[in-house]
């Protein structure tokens, strides 16, 4: 979630995203959502659920799908609130409300730093299913939006980038909530943005940061 000029769309996407919830093997009870351990205490509606990237990860927003070129942050940070737990297998549900990048930088061309990275429209509604899918939304009639502000050799240049809804992957075998490729379109800016971008990120461990101690939360 999400992203920075040439891909701006990082915190988008990334933003974006938010849906921080791991994947498991469905459980005939319980909850999707649990902490501790899959199968183990159920998350509650309301408790806000956190992560940052993964050890030794970054989060990228490539020109091209798979590609080098773009923008790369080593920092950035999820966080959600849970709106619905219901019985395994399911789908829970959860409001992401924050999503930050820091230590920013661009190898495009005529880019000569990234000023802010802003995800716009929170919050976005995430899905989080048994199976370990997650799916980010906006509202109705909304899109993803994520904006960008590159310093640039012709000075300061605002990029926006939309989405209509971003797909991520949970995993219990490291509490992580992956997105992979997931593109967006500029809508505005000047040609120094680039075209599309392509968001990846790795988010681990996801915690329930409302519960003491801040355990791991599995999805079941």
């Amino acid at each position: 979630m999400r992203r920075h000029l040439a891909s701006a769309l990082l915190a988008t996407t990334a933003l974006t995203t938010l849906a921080l919830l791991p994947a498991t093997a469905a459980s005939a009870d319980g909850s999707v959502l649990t902490y501790g351990s899959a199968g183990g205490n159920a998350v509650s509606v309301g408790d806000v659920l956190t992560s940052s990237l993964a050890s030794g990860t970054k989060a990228t927003l490539a020109t091209s799908s798979g590609g080098s070129s773009g923008i790369t942050c080593t920092g950035s940070t999820l966080s959600a609130t849970v709106t619905d737990n219901p019985a395994a297998p399911g789908t829970a549900t959860e409001s992401a409300t924050s999503q930050t990048f820091s230590g920013c930088t661009s190898n495009v061309f005529g880019v000569t730093g990234v000023r802010s990275i802003t995800v716009n429209g929170l919050p976005y509604t995430t899905s989080a299913a048994s199976d370990g899918t997650v799916t980010v939304t906006p509202a109705a009639g909304g899109t993803i939006q994520t904006t960008v502000v590159l310093s640039t050799l012709l000075g300061s240049v605002t990029c926006v980038y939309q989405a209509p809804s971003l797909a991520a992957v949970s995993s219990n075998s490291d509490n992580s909530l992956s997105f992979s490729n997931q593109a967006f379109s500029k809508v505005s800016g000047s040609g120094l943005c680039a075209a599309n971008g392509y968001f990846s990120a790795s988010y681990a461990p996801i915690a329930d940061s409302s519960v003491s101690g801040s355990p791991a939360v599995y999805t079941n």
